[in-house]
């Protein structure tokens, strides 16, 4: 079966959550493409400077300074670089220069004749070009229990709100947010972990849960899960207050 991954140069935890899928994917199956779009944390595109400030003013300085650090690091260690994964495996990078959903870049990406798209970090919204084009759907990896804590940023959220399980789900994408019925979904248990501990964890697993769905796909075991719209709750990215709460809590980001 030959995949496509859609993603976006992720600086910080990226590179080895890919190399990981890489190495535990199906015999079966084979990436014969990523498409690698610009970093878009906070849900919509923006430049390195506004980034930057939202990043200051929404979490403070520790947390600005720490990840400072990290990606200045990973961007002098080739290990950490998406484009370096791609070359090691000899996977393809493809390049879009218009927006997903656009017929130049739909026909860009069908010229690889994927059975199934996988989104990881997927940073726009899919439509029905993108969604029919691979005979075996667009699979998504989102780092909690669906239908719950649909939206960004879902490891802060249920440390914010205290949780003491979150897991992770990987489902179909529609037309909607984190909305599509679900293929495999895995809890976890939060314990003490700080958010980065708990995204490194949960991507982890998310891989896994990745490989089974493809492996499952391509079997046709299918036992899809539904994703009630009625049960959903859905956040956007932190404020202020938020990151405040989020320490008055005793949470930790790293």
């Amino acid at each position: 079966m030959k995949i496509v991954i859609i993603t976006q140069d992720e600086p910080f935890y990226l590179a080895d959550n890919l190399r990981y899928l890489i190495e535990i994917l199906p015999a079966h199956s084979t990436i014969v493409g990523c498409v690698v779009a610009n970093a878009s944390p906070f849900g919509k595109k923006s430049s390195f400077y506004e980034k930057a400030k939202q990043t200051l003013s929404t979490f403070g300085f520790n947390f600005f300074f720490y990840y400072s650090i990290k990606f200045l690091r990973n961007k002098i260690n080739p290990n950490k670089q998406v484009i370096n994964v791609l070359n090691d495996y000899k996977i393809p990078p493809i390049t879009l220069n218009a927006p997903i959903n656009f017929d130049e870049s739909v026909k860009r990406i069908k010229a690889y004749s994927p059975d199934l798209l996988v989104s990881i970090l997927g940073n726009q919204i899919f439509k029905k070009p993108i969604l029919n084009l691979a005979p075996k759907g667009c699979l998504n990896l989102h780092t909690a229990l669906l239908p719950k804590y649909r939206g960004l940023m879902p490891t802060f959220w249920v440390l914010r709100h205290d949780e003491k399980e979150t897991g992770v789900s990987v489902f179909f994408v529609d037309e909607g947010i984190d909305s599509g019925p679900i293929v495999v979904q895995e809890k976890v248990d939060i314990g003490g972990m700080t958010q980065e501990a708990l995204i490194v964890h949960t991507k982890k697993i998310g891989m896994e849960c990745i490989a089974k769905s493809i492996d499952m796909i391509k079997k046709g075991h299918l036992k899809l899960i539904e994703n009630d719209n009625s049960k959903s709750t859905y956040f956007s990215f932190p404020t202020r207050r938020d990151v405040v709460e989020f320490r008055k809590l005793g949470k930790r980001f790293f």
